[in-house]
């Protein structure tokens, strides 16, 4: 059975020949694994190492994260991209500008060469704020377009391609419902709108909801396995059921809906804390629940998970990557991955990985013992 046999039927709920193997691998780990190498990418390189190590790769480009809005100028819409280099931090600034308003972001992360590819910019100046601004915005807004479908349809099939049978792709889509709106006007600002102004946070929500919707839909259409998404912004530690419900989960599951309809398989991403939002997990009913994160960066237990939701989603995870991975030695390594894979696999709908990606610094005897004692 090739990687991708098993991977995809086990996202459908099937039995494989056994749980597919798959640790999250980005640029960071990459530039560290590869130092001869001035760049490096989630497909290509990704799929070099996964053919190296022999593993089950779920292919995780940000190629198409960022919504078509924030990629290419066109009439009405202009982009202005800059970027500078400070204190070992990359700064950029965007500005879009309309004909009644101009709109300006300002983001940073710290810079390590290669490997910063992987690394997510954080605001420092939030592109929306006032109602005005809002409104402003979705009006002047561009609809996604057959040149936006253009660029997907070539850039998913040239990652595809290297792929093969080496395993699923899964890029980043337009992200989850609140973690987009999070960004584009603080998540500070996100908590409290429901209680300041809940129509006007019923109306961004609904509006970047509809966009992710048919731009993932896009995505899926273009040749995508699965998307990723974005939702740990929306946790379990600042996050109750009943906000969930209330506030998150309406539009969450619109999201959700339109990438199943289109046939492709949700990975919805919480690296840390959920064990408050299970019952809503449930109910949204995503493909895939990554990273099943445990204590101290969680409160979850793969053998809990597994009995509460297992029946109903794909449990992916959750070895620890940050602490235990790089220190422990490869016996042990291969001792708790064994426990993982006897506590997740019984029925299927579960993928052995990492609790989020692998770090600089891991060993690879570490790496390669972990892959071995899943398989």
């Amino acid at each position: 059975m090739t990687s991708r046999e098993r991977l995809l039927i086990t996202l459908r709920g099937g039995l494989a020949d056994r749980a597919p193997v798959a640790p999250f691998v980005q640029e960071e780990y990459l530039a560290f694994y590869y130092p001869h190498k001035t760049s490096v990418d989630r497909v290509i390189d990704a799929t070099e190492l996964a053919h190296e190590l022999d593993f089950d790769l779920v292919a995780k480009h940000r190629g198409l994260e960022p919504p078509h809005w924030f990629r290419r100028s066109r009439p009405g819409w202009e982009l202005r991209h800059s970027q500078t280099m400070s204190n070992g931090f990359e700064h950029r600034r965007l500005e879009i500008v309309t004909p009644k308003r101009v709109f300006v972001q300002e983001t940073a992360r710290p810079y390590s060469g290669a490997g910063s590819a992987g690394g997510t910019f954080t605001p420092t100046k939030h592109l929306l704020g006032s109602r005005e601004e809002i409104e402003s915005f979705f009006e002047a807004a561009p609809a996604l377009d057959s040149d936006d479908r253009r660029e997907m349809n070539e850039t998913v099939g040239a990652w595809k391609k290297i792929l093969g049978e080496r395993g699923v792709l899964a890029p980043w889509g337009f992200a989850g419902v609140f973690n987009v709106c999070a960004e584009l006007i603080g998540m500070d600002n996100l908590y409290v709108a429901p209680y300041e102004d809940e129509d006007l946070y019923q109306f961004l929500m609904s509006r970047i909801a509809d966009a992710a919707s048919e731009y993932n839909q896009a995505l899926v259409e273009a040749g995508a396995d699965c998307i990723s998404i974005q939702g740990h912004m929306a946790g379990g530690q600042t996050t109750g059921a009943n906000f969930f419900r209330q506030f998150v989960q309406p539009h969450e599951q619109k999201l959700l809906d339109a990438i199943h309809a289109a046939r492709g398989f949700s990975v919805y991403h919480n690296c840390g804390f959920a064990r408050a939002l299970y019952d809503n997990y449930r109910e949204l009913g995503m493909t895939v629940w990554e990273t099943v994160s445990e204590p101290p960066r969680g409160d979850n237990r793969l053998a809990e998970a597994k009995q509460l939701l297992g029946d109903r989603i794909c449990l992916l995870g959750n070895l620890d990557q940050v602490d235990f991975l790089k220190r422990a030695t490869p016996a042990e390594v291969a001792a708790r991955t064994r426990e993982l894979v006897r506590a997740g696999k019984p029925g299927g709908r579960y993928i052995f990985s990492t609790s989020d990606y692998l770090e600089i610094g891991t060993p690879r005897e570490n790496v390669v013992a972990m892959i071995e004692a899943a398989t």
